[in-house]
């Protein structure tokens, strides 16, 4: 789970690996353009990707000063452009991306009490959490239940549209970085 929240905690992670898994565009500016990124992000991006032996420069191609960019993992690009093409079929990719909502999507699987996702995800912070939960019911991602039990409980579940992104997600989220 924790490589899942280290590779999102950065927006752009999942959609530059894709693109490079795609081929179209291990530049700088065709990376910049296809996904209408600001240059300060993707700069941040990138920086973390190399950082983290997930991509690396092309170091026999391009200009110094105006590097290409490979996968390092042909693996991950894949398993992250199948994320990406599921959250454009879902209509969802702004709520999927944020920071939280791909690691508490893929524990939800079962049901599960807030107190026991939050345990499950010791960085976030309550506040965090509970936006998120909110962000990912909007979508219809998951469901919200309130228990008839003395104290009454509330439990989440992924929803089958959820469910499918939360499968997607894992495949990326069993890489290992450093």
């Amino acid at each position: 789970m924790s490589t899942l929240a280290r590779l999102v905690h950065f927006r752009w992670a999942v959609p530059v690996l894709a693109e490079l898994h795609r081929g179209h565009g291990g530049r700088f500016v065709n990376l910049s353009h296809a996904l209408g990124v600001s240059r300060e992000s993707l700069r941040r991006t990138l920086a973390f990707l190399i950082e983290t032996g997930l991509i690396q420069r092309n170091p026999g191609k391009g200009h110094p000063l105006r590097p290409e960019y490979l996968l390092s993992d042909p693996r991950l690009g894949a398993d992250a452009a199948v994320l990406t093409d599921v959250l454009e079929d879902l209509g969802v990719t702004d709520v999927g991306l944020k920071k939280w909502s791909l690691p508490t999507l893929t524990l939800l699987v079962g049901e599960r009490r807030f107190s026991e996702i939050r345990r499950a995800l010791p960085d976030v912070t309550p506040r965090a959490l509970t936006l998120t939960l909110k962000d990912l019911e909007a979508a219809g991602l998951i469901s919200r239940t309130v228990t008839d039990d003395y104290p009454p409980a509330t439990v989440y579940r992924a929803t089958t549209p959820g469910l499918q992104l939360a499968h997607a997600a894992q495949k990326v989220g069993m890489t290992s970085l450093p």
